[in-house]
């Protein structure tokens, strides 16, 4: 319950006790983040449910995760571009980032990622925002990995760096990716069932190329694997970019570095199920 505590009480803005705070709770909390990322992306796509054009249910949406985050991702993404934006070594990097204020490149990064996201929210729907705010909270489990190291010596970067074992970080993964597989397939029999009964198209949930009794079982599987789960996949690579970038322009991850992370599958993860959904 430590660790459920800490991912609560960090990840999110709902106030909880956090009692204890070491490095073997830190790796706890950091396996969890996808769990709270879960919940997080739920509460969020219940905006998508306000009457009126997709794209204003999108950015309300995004208003109510960044409320519910503090907006500490966004935060994270803004201070990571100005850093690694000015071309400094990395000394200078981490002071630019460790300043209040936001430059030019992390303005400029902020609009762009808000409104790809917005506009892949509006295509995509619900399952597509849930799942984006899972990968975000999963590409923490990775960047917080053994072997990766903190770029200071304090900070949020500092407690988490090297906590979470990479054999729980390939199991919370495992375990993202069937859920991913379980959601498509629900999705898709749900969609089936509305198309068959002649439901309004606004009511259909997931829309498939041929109604799902028309497809054979391999053609059913691939449509799964297309949509959530080669997104969820892509959004990590993203991350996983990202942060090897990070690393050899910065030495290692700080609670900005994360934040950008979160952002960035969040994003991306977005964009490839709007593409291929």
């Amino acid at each position: 319950m430590h660790g459920v505590r800490l991912a609560v009480g960090t990840l999110s803005v709902w106030p909880v006790r956090v009692q204890r705070v070491d490095r073997r709770v830190a790796g706890q909390a950091m396996a969890l983040a996808p769990v709270v990322g879960l919940v997080l992306g739920a509460v969020a796509a219940l905006a998508l449910l306000v009457p009126g054009p997709p794209l204003l249910g999108a950015a309300l949406a995004l208003g109510l995760l960044a409320v519910l985050t503090r907006g500490l991702h966004l935060d994270g993404l803004a201070d990571l571009a100005d850093g690694l934006g000015s071309g400094k070594p990395a000394p200078q990097a981490l002071d630019i980032m460790k300043k209040s204020d936001i430059g030019p490149f992390g303005v400029m990064t902020l609009v762009f990622t808000l409104l790809i996201q917005a506009a892949a929210v509006s295509e995509a729907g619900p399952a597509a925002l849930v799942t984006a705010c899972v990968t975000g909270r999963l590409a923490l489990v990775w960047a917080c990995r053994h072997g990766v190291p903190a770029a200071r010596e304090e900070g949020l970067g500092a407690m988490v760096a090297g906590t979470v074992r990479t054999p729980a970080a390939w199991l919370v993964t495992l375990t993202a990716l069937l859920a991913t597989l379980g959601l498509g397939l629900g999705l898709t029999t749900w969609s089936g069932a509305f198309t068959a009964l002649n439901a309004p198209e606004a009511l259909r949930p997931f829309e498939t190329p041929n109604p799902p009794e028309a497809l054979n079982l391999s053609e059913t599987l691939s449509w799964v694997v297309l949509t959530p789960s080669v997104s969820l996949l892509a959004g990590l690579g993203a991350a996983a970019l990202l942060l090897r970038h990070a690393r050899r322009r910065l030495g290692g991850i700080t609670g900005d570095v994360l934040g950008a992370l979160v952002e960035t599958a969040t994003a991306t993860t977005l964009v490839v199920w709007a593409v291929l959904g």
